[in-house]
């Protein structure tokens, strides 16, 4: 026996159930505190046919959905609810926020709805907005909020950042930094001091301003904004993300001028896990002389870490005279040059498992490099990077083949050479200016521990037992101009001609 609603009645509240797009529609539209005549306008659509897709009596179309990811920045999640949407998946539907009575963390204090940070970059100014959505799933009220002030010129290069920093610390009047409370800033937030380094500030946002105290009580949720600047002087091609808090979605959106050329990559590391690339794609979207790039993820992790990097390729210091030497741009990306000692020091080796966290932590810090490193150079051969490179004293490096194999060592040491032996040019990051021909065994067998603690002999043929050898070589000690044939000495880079070519065996 049925009751109750007629079927045409009841195919629109199953056809309302599923829209997922309008859903997720208006909750960016909320992130970015768009009105509903106000999100029209930077879409170019008429304010009743937006209002008649949020409401989900309007369908949107594909062009809408495109139009809507590019004023919304939404980082892909629009126009992929726009294809569920399509498909008719209501099991996809975003959920509204647990009640504080249902929530499993409601004696955990503060939950982050959505993370959203936007940093833009103009005339040599980084300016960052970030904006939050808080519930209070605790029991407590919340009467203050901590955030930090991170930044890096040198990432890789710890002794030229403490010179930087030390010589010119990051300041207070630099930063100026402001917040407020409330979905439309309507309320200024007081903050006091926490932490007051050379490099980085941590600060409490307080739950007051000039209207009073408002605290955030069970159950309770509000938005707070801040923003502050930062020269790019001191701050590198770099923002994180790392998840301190239970966060439903983050979002980053960088917003650069377009005549710079830049170029974007992301990566994510977590405690379980290696840095990777980013699942997702990072959109972009080039709008009146802007390239503004956007990417979010549902459900980050517990102290995952999200790290967004980028070139400018076009950068005017690029334009002006010659272009700069190839080891003046590894310096540049971070790379450890010769004949800094740390290339020529045995690195300090892991006790595994006890240190995998700091070990997962210098892999997270060489792929990062080796993000940066190919985005400049081509490597038809593969290449790899050893910690001492990156200013990092661990017996640590990852080494990437022709192939996209991607290989990780820790304490790796040579306990056996066989087959032929060959010579062939090879590159070192650390004195890029010059190639060099090395002999070296077709087959090398590598001792080397694993992140859980145990001791592994992998082998490894021809190219990738070359590339392995060089990085094993580097966490010893020894560079490759210590392998080469009396009276043979490295060529400058402008007479090699084996650039983007592979290995020939």
């Amino acid at each position: 026996m049925t009751t109750g609603v007629p079927d045409s009645a009841a195919a629109k509240e199953s056809e309302a159930a599923a829209n997922v797009f309008a859903a997720e529609l208006e909750r960016w539209r909320d992130v970015r505190g768009y009105s509903r005549a106000s999100l029209a306008k930077a879409m170019g659509y008429d304010r009743s046919y937006v209002s008649k897709v949020l409401s989900g009596t309007e369908r949107p179309s594909e062009s809408f959905a495109a139009q809507a990811e590019a004023a919304l920045r939404a980082g892909g999640a629009l126009q992929a609810a726009f294809r569920d949407f399509e498909v008719n998946r209501p099991t996809r539907t975003r959920p509204s926020a647990p009640s504080h009575a249902d929530s499993p963390t409601a004696t955990g204090g503060l939950v982050v709805e959505h993370d959203d940070a936007t940093l833009r970059y103009e005339n040599g100014i980084y300016r960052l907005t970030q904006r939050r959505h808080l519930v209070n799933r605790g029991v407590e009220p919340i009467t203050r909020y901590l955030i930090r002030i991170s930044v890096d010129r040198f990432p890789g290069d710890p002794e030229r950042s403490n010179q930087l920093y030390g010589e010119d610390p990051l300041t207070w009047d630099e930063i100026d930094l402001h917040a407020w409370h409330g979905r439309s800033r309507a309320t200024s937030m007081t903050w006091t001091v926490h932490h007051d380094r050379a490099a980085f500030k941590e600060v409490w946002l307080l739950f007051a301003g000039d209207r009073g105290h408002f605290p955030l009580y069970p159950g309770e949720s509000c938005w707070i904004d801040y923003e502050y600047t930062v020269s790019e002087h001191h701050w590198g091609n770099w923002f994180q993300r790392a998840v301190r808090l239970p966060t439903r979605t983050l979002s980053v959106c960088l917003d650069f001028p377009s005549d710079l050329s830049p170029a974007v990559w992301g990566l994510h590391t977590s405690m379980t896990a290696q840095a990777m690339p980013f699942a997702t794609a990072i959109s972009r979207n080039d709008t009146d002389g802007r390239s503004t790039f956007s990417w979010a993820c549902e459900d980050p992790p517990l102290h995952a870490r999200y790290r967004l990097e980028w070139d400018f390729r076009s950068h005017p210091t690029h334009a002006d005279g010659p272009p700069p030497q190839p080891s003046t741009t590894m310096a540049a990306l971070g790379i450890v040059q010769d004949p800094a000692p740390a290339l020529r020091r045995v690195a300090r080796r892991f006790d595994l498992p006890a240190e995998a966290e700091d070990a997962r932590r210098v892999v997270a810090e060489l792929n990062a490099a080796c993000e940066r490193v190919a985005q400049a150079h081509t490597f038809g051969k593969g290449m790899g990077i050893a910690a001492p490179q990156i200013g990092v004293d661990r017996a640590a490096a990852i080494v990437r083949t022709p192939d996209g194999e991607g290989i990780t060592l820790f304490n790796p040491t040579i306990i056996e050479e066989s087959g032929d032996t060959d010579e062939q040019y090879e590159g070192c990051l650390s004195f890029f200016d010059v190639r060099g021909q090395v002999p070296r065994p077709h087959v090398i067998h590598v001792e080397h521990t694993t992140i859980d603690g145990y001791t592994k002999i992998t082998v490894f043929e021809r190219g990738v037992a070359r590339l392995v050898a060089h990085e094993v070589d580097h966490l010893h000690g020894r560079l490759y101009v210590d392998r080469m044939r009396q009276g043979v000495v490295p060529i400058p880079v402008e007479q090699y001609r084996g650039t983007g070519s592979a290995w020939k065996y």
